[in-house]
């Protein structure tokens, strides 16, 4: 049995790129200095803005990552961070011309970038459109993100995948411990309170930790989170500007919680990736 210390860092980005990677490393090395092993930064760390644009996006070794890549190696940390890439990306679309794609990147404590996942559920819902700028990634095993961070397997997803509980299932799965959720959650009406009951409902069905790393400031909800395989927080924001939760995973928790309720195991059914046309009809 182990312990895992984690840092989930709320913060607010904008279209300013190097002050976005400023704000990355100054989260990462004070998380870091706290004891944290695994750093989780919101979606769209390296650039928000209220209407989604090109103009945010990055290549793939852009001067965003490079620098965050920069600062997990300085720290000795594991990262995951949200990006808008612009070229091919492993696990997105085959053909996206003049889009870019949402990227939640995973860079290992020795600097290297150990794998992507390109957000499969765009946010085309309550006004928005993110399928407007981003084309979606593929779903299927080239484009699922689980990272082992000192013994613990590390799921990934992002923002609205959320609201698609199959996901998680995947993720479940391929056995991880924790899921991770990075997030730009759009503020309005009853919007934390469906953050909150959704990633409260994806730790609990799949009896498994999960940190939500959620951007504050005018547009967005904040309220990040690291919840217990039981749904239960055990470390909690509001909407302030700035803030890194700390805590520690145990995988002793993990265990326990699963003997005493295996519905894991008891599941009947399993996950395969839809026929869009079929789920279009």
């Amino acid at each position: 049995m182990s312990t895992l210390p984690v840092a989930v860092a709320q913060l607010s980005a904008g279209v300013d790129p190097e002050e976005n990677a400023r704000l990355a490393v100054a989260a990462i090395a004070d998380a870091a200095a706290d004891g944290a092993k695994l750093v989780v930064l919101p979606e769209y760390t390296a650039g928000w803005a209220p209407r989604l644009s090109l103009d945010l996006a990055q290549p793939a070794d852009g001067p965003f990552v490079r620098a965050v890549a920069d600062a997990a190696r300085a720290a000795g940390v594991h990262v995951v961070v949200g990006t808008i890439e612009t070229g091919p990306v492993a696990g997105g679309p085959t053909a996206a011309p003049g889009r870019a794609s949402n990227v939640a990147v995973a860079i290992g404590p020795d600097g290297r970038v150990l794998g992507r996942y390109v957000k499969v559920h765009l946010f085309d819902a309550f006004g928005t459109r993110e399928s407007d700028v981003l084309a979606p990634g593929e779903p299927g095993p080239q484009n699922t993100l689980v990272l082992d961070v000192d013994g613990f397997q590390v799921g990934i997803a992002t923002c609205y995948d959320l609201r698609f509980p199959e996901t998680f299932r995947v993720l479940a799965d391929a056995g991880v411990d924790a899921l991770v959720v990075i997030a730009a959650w759009a503020a309005g009406d009853g919007k934390v309170a469906q953050l909150q009951t959704l990633a409260r409902a994806r730790a609990l069905e799949n009896t498994s930790y999960l940190l939500l790393a959620s951007q504050s400031g005018p547009g967005r909800s904040g309220h990040s989170a690291v919840i217990d395989p039981l749904g239960v927080p055990v470390a909690e924001a509001d909407a302030a500007d700035t803030v890194t939760l700390r805590a520690d995973l145990d995988s002793a928790v993990v265990s326990s919680v699963r003997d005493a309720v295996p519905s894991l195991r008891h599941r009947r059914y399993r996950v395969v990736p839809a026929d869009v046309t079929e789920v279009d009809r």
